[in-house]
């Protein structure tokens, strides 16, 4: 990424560090994905329990392979279990949740649109730490970009990821259809924690997901 955008995006993270503040969310700033796993070794600690969101983020930064490789865990694996709808409610008493969000607005408003609804609920509450990992591309300015992100962005490319014969696929946005394979059910906005520091962001300043 070039110097001028960085630092256009080091003005936009100071802005949004006080708005963490003001929302009780934690931030940290990573330069490069490759700082992710390091991080994760000191947050995640060994005898916890952690399960995850479905996320191309946490695939693409190395996060799941990394999971089922460390032992002293116990992962709720959601990818290899036999009943996923079983691990996404005992998800729900784990101890760290990770996962990516949709979008995060500049007044830290985390803008998420699900399926099942399992992510944006164990966000909302269940699990005792909240680990929300994302690229800088994420960021958008309000909540009507963020709704954009999703229609015009996320949403399609995630049901041509998924295979699903919904009407997005082909128009490249969404049509806000009713089909049984509808996968944007539920539009849920995060704007604060009860629990100070529960939320824990990690904005990595690089593009990843969508």
């Amino acid at each position: 990424m070039e110097v001028p955008v960085l630092k256009v995006y080091d003005q936009k993270l100071d802005q949004l560090k006080k708005a963490c503040e003001m929302a009780r969310f934690e931030l940290t700033v990573l330069e490069r994905k490759e700082e992710l796993l390091p991080l994760l070794d000191q947050l995640i600690l060994p005898g916890q329990s952690c399960s995850v969101g479905g996320s191309m983020t946490l695939q693409t930064t190395g996060v799941l392979d990394y999971l089922e490789k460390r032992k002293d865990l116990c992962y709720l694996d959601r990818y290899h279990s036999e009943d996923p709808q079983a691990i996404f409610r005992q998800a729900f008493s784990c101890d760290v949740y990770l996962t990516s969000t949709n979008a995060l607005t500049m007044k830290a408003e985390l803008y998420n649109v699900d399926g099942s609804g399992n992510r944006v609920a164990a966000m909302i509450f269940g699990p005792k730490k909240v680990l929300v990992v994302l690229g800088i591309n994420k960021l958008v300015s309000t909540l009507e970009e963020a709704e954009d992100r999703v229609r015009f962005l996320a949403a399609p490319a995630n049901n041509v990821r998924l295979k699903k014969e919904n009407p997005c696929t082909l128009t490249g946005k969404c049509m806000d259809c009713r089909m049984a394979s509808r996968i944007c059910c539920s539009a849920v906005t995060i704007s604060q924690s009860i629990i100070k520091n529960r939320i824990h962001l990690i904005v990595i300043k690089e593009p990843l997901g969508y």
